[in-house]
């Protein structure tokens, strides 16, 4: 059991660092606040941030820089591959043996990191993931919504779960679980693989509600309808080829 302070208790004690992955895209506005809040996170775990800079193009990697330092490393695309991309190189350079992935914008706030790491740290799972649908949000519009709810039914019904959220960007990894998920995702399909090859393993997802600040399009969101149908084919093909 872990103590009051959030610590871990003998079930999570063989975890030692949290490794941070931060997939970073022409973020030139919100990456020092993101940073800043990251660092002010008390944690009962040594932290690592790893900046992984997807080939940005609008002044991010003059400030990369400055944001560099013991906790925080830089890690640069020559060119714009993809979140998925982003995220498995920050794996190949992460030494953590907890992983979580944050969005380098403003719609997630660090200070919800000990609420999802709680129950990777109580030993009650391998896997968090942070729903944007059971906690306080900004409203979304209708038809992302919609979407949501399209590929949160399908992976329910495809992987016998009761999921309330798949695309939310905050999950949290056991590593060596982690690492053994085969990713090839490029893209925002990194979201239906890795959910669909924990489930395919037979490991649970523990959900946890969080706040939510989702941005417009108008103020940078990329996520299309056409991400949503790549996503709901990736569901189906993992499920029945592997």
């Amino acid at each position: 059991m872990a103590d009051p302070a959030g610590r871990p208790g003998a079930a999570g004690a063989r975890y030692k660092k949290l490794s941070v992955i931060v997939p970073v895209y022409n973020e030139r506005n919100t990456l020092p606040e993101i940073v800043r809040r990251m660092r002010s996170v008390e944690l009962p775990l040594d932290l690592e941030v790893v900046l992984v800079d997807d080939g940005s193009t609008d002044g991010t990697r003059a400030l990369l820089p400055q944001l560099a330092d013991s906790t925080v490393r830089v890690v640069k695309h020559d060119q714009n591959r993809g979140k998925g991309a982003a995220i498995r190189t920050g794996l190949e350079n992460a030494t953590g043996d907890v992983v979580l992935i944050q969005d380098a914008d403003l719609e997630y706030d660090p200070d919800e990191w000990p609420k999802l790491l709680a129950p990777v740290l109580k030993g009650r799972a391998k896997v968090v993931y942070g729903s944007r649908f059971t906690g306080e949000r900004r409203t979304m519009p209708l038809s992302s919504w919609i979407g949501n709810r399209v590929l949160v039914v399908a992976a329910n019904v495809l992987y016998n779960t009761t999921l309330s959220d798949i695309e939310t960007g905050y999950k949290v990894f056991d590593r060596d679980l982690l690492d053994t998920l085969a990713l090839t995702a490029d893209g925002f399909d990194f979201e239906p693989e890795v959910t669909a090859r924990v489930l395919r393993r037979r490991e649970h997802i523990y959900e946890v509600p969080i706040s939510y600040m989702g941005r417009e399009r108008h103020e940078g969101k990329t996520f299309t309808w056409r991400d949503g149908a790549v996503a709901l084919w990736v569901l189906v093909k993992c499920r029945f080829t592997g």
